[in-house]
């Protein structure tokens, strides 16, 4: 039962959602289960068309069946015009996409937005940000813009908030709803009583309020420079378990039962537009102030060298059993940058493809959720046929931690003259579904 003053917040306001990709979708979604009314904004047509078709653009649970429902019932209207949707809206929340051009922070879809929203910014209206950002930027550069734009004073006329996004995809709706507080940063302590009043309606979990906007920002960017770091941990560990013949898993698993030890997952590489983002934003920003971050690159070092580094210790295993490369055929089993997921930016997949071509190879890839990519060379074919892909295949090379490949058996490959040759970049195969004559499997982390 939704109480009394959530209903009449809910009631009061419309809501603009800017950008309705990973996380502006999820967003939205979140916003119209608790019942407000939402403009969706996003400047791709292709991208409406499909959420208006109710077939929602990402392999995300809860999505497509929020937006059918919510259209059907007029609680979501869909734009790709921002000025209006600013009009005709009084809480602006601006999730639209950061990332790095020539390894510099671009803010280009961040400002843009915030000059939308300024013109049709009113007095009374809230903007909200929650795009993974620099310290500053909020306070820094969306603020003068707003205020240039609409002749309005934050804090004053118009509120401001920071409000990072901390969900992990296929589980976006409810790492929102349920699992993490919400950080809430204001430009003011008015700024910070809306924010607190807001959030405190879809997050069961409370909020968490910061006093400065560009702690708020820092925020979000620790969270992934952590992961990175302790990725890049786990790549160095589990290299040296491999030098010296023993299990990182095993090991891992062992050290990670004392409670102050938590050791994440090695991988061929980390991807997608967060992790690898945010230490790069921060050691950015850092050197405008003279601070070398050097533990930050350094774990940026190791994490962008592992598919270079994994497709050697798979070509090894070529060489070891008498392959050659020149036109060895590599199935590679999946392009999203992680598990079930169909995000592919920043994959590590796409070095490891590129790699394998530098030693001649002949590279395929399958993957369950993506059936088409343009980034991929146009040699490289892309199915979702796994017999197709793996047969006659030289050796396998598993890239993402699909759950379809964890129920992988011997039987699910074409039986040839000679054991099919695995490298597990995922540690993701069940060794028990394959005998040795029928599979000689390397993983990562192994001697």
């Amino acid at each position: 039962m939704v109480p009394n003053n959530h209903k009449k917040i809910l009631t009061k306001h419309v809501f603009a959602i800017y950008g309705l990709g990973n996380v502006g979708g999820s967003i939205a979604a979140v916003w119209l289960r608790a019942g407000a009314k939402i403009i969706g904004v996003d400047t791709s047509e292709i991208l409406l068309n499909k959420i208006k078709s109710g077939n929602s653009h990402k392999k995300e649970p809860l999505l497509s069946e929020t937006f059918t429902g919510a259209l059907q019932k007029g609680a979501l209207n869909l734009s790709s015009k921002g000025v209006y949707a600013s009009k005709k809206s009084s809480i602006k929340i601006v999730a639209v996409p950061v990332g790095l051009k020539n390894k510099k922070v671009d803010l280009k879809a961040v400002i843009q937005v915030s000059k939308d929203i300024s013109k049709g910014l009113k007095k009374g209206d809230t903007v909200i940000l929650s795009p993974s950002l620099p310290p500053g930027t909020t306070e820094n550069i969306v603020l003068p813009i707003l205020e240039k734009g609409s002749k309005l004073k934050g804090e004053k006329d118009f509120y401001l908030i920071y409000n990072p996004e901390r969900i992990l995809e296929g589980r976006a709706v409810q790492d929102i709803e349920k699992n993490y507080p919400a950080i809430i940063s204001g430009l003011g302590p008015k700024s910070l009583k809306i924010a607190e009043d807001l959030f405190s309606i879809i997050s069961k979990k409370g909020v968490l309020k910061m006093s400065t906007l560009s702690g708020a920002e820092a925020e979000k960017l620790f969270e992934g420079a952590y992961r990175d770091v302790n990725i890049a941990l786990a790549n160095e560990l589990a290299g040296y378990c491999e030098k010296i013949g023993i299990s990182f898993w095993e090991t891992r698993k062992a050290a990670n039962s004392q409670p102050f030890c938590h050791l994440h997952y090695p991988g061929t590489g980390v991807g997608g537009f967060c992790i690898p983002i945010y230490p790069r934003i921060i050691i950015e920003d850092a050197s405008k102030f003279g601070k070398t971050m050097s533990l930050l690159q350094y774990s940026r070092r190791i994490n962008d060298n592992m598919p270079k580094k994994c497709v050697q210790d798979a070509v090894n295993l070529l060489l070891k059993n008498k392959i050659k490369l020149k036109n060895a055929k590599i199935a590679v089993l999946g392009l999203g940058f992680r598990g079930d997921v169909t995000d592919t930016r920043l994959s590590p997949t796409y070095d490891v493809v590129n790699e394998f071509i530098k030693k001649g190879c002949n590279v395929i890839i399958h993957d369950p959720y993506i059936f088409q990519d343009k980034n991929l060379p146009k040699s490289v074919p892309l199915s979702k046929n796994l017999k197709y892909v793996t047969k006659d295949a030289n050796l396998i090379f598993i890239s993402s931690d699909h759950k379809i490949y964890s129920k992988l058996t011997s039987k699910s490959f074409s039986k040839g003259k000679r054991p099919i040759l695995f490298f597990d970049g995922r540690n993701i195969l069940s060794l028990k579904n394959f005998s040795k004559d029928t599979a000689l499997i390397k993983t990562i982390g192994t001697g």
